[in-house]
């Protein structure tokens, strides 16, 4: 089996597990998530208080000390969303992300794309917390943090999110 572009951050009792699309190719070439310079992600999880401080791409393994976990829908493929093979985030990825997710058991899975979110939780899917679990594990889709999608950026939602994990 092909190797993980990005190790999967995933064990059991994590109270919340962000999932992206894919590692982007500056992620990919670090060895680091949510790695590229004016990428919103680490930021915005400080300026939330899911983090006690900002962390840097390269510690997203200290993130387990916070009960956070980090992994994409596409294990095997990099890049812009549009630049992936088809099926990288096809039916099979999403059913391979939904038994992760099932098999963990997170409080929270937290999609950093409305893309990403849709892909797994259908293409009618909005922003914010969903309805719908998977399992036990409550779901939001969060803003993209990508700078290539600034223009949709909205701090709220993370906002939200970060007080749902507090009341764990």
């Amino acid at each position: 089996m092909a190797r993980h572009i990005l190790p999967d951050r995933l064990k059991p009792g994590l109270k919340l597990v962000f999932c992206g699309t894919a590692a982007g190719r500056i992620s990919a070439m670090q060895q680091a998530y949510y790695a590229h310079g004016q990428n919103k992600f680490w930021k915005t999880l400080h300026a939330v208080g899911l983090t006690p401080r900002l962390f840097a791409p390269n510690e997203y393994e200290m993130l387990w000390e916070h009960g956070i976990g980090l992994t994409d829908i596409a294990k095997h493929a990099y890049g812009m969303d549009h630049q992936l093979p088809k099926d990288a985030l096809g039916d099979a990825a999403a059913q391979a992300l939904r038994a992760r997710i099932a098999k963990i058991q997170p409080r929270i899975l937290a999609f950093t794309s409305l893309n990403a979110g849709r892909k797994v939780m259908g293409p009618r899917a909005t922003a914010g917390e969903q309805q719908e679990k998977l399992g036990e594990t409550r779901v939001f889709i969060l803003p993209s943090p990508s700078p290539l999608a600034a223009n949709h950026w909205d701090i709220a939602p993370w906002r939200a999110l970060a007080r749902a994990v507090k009341k764990l």
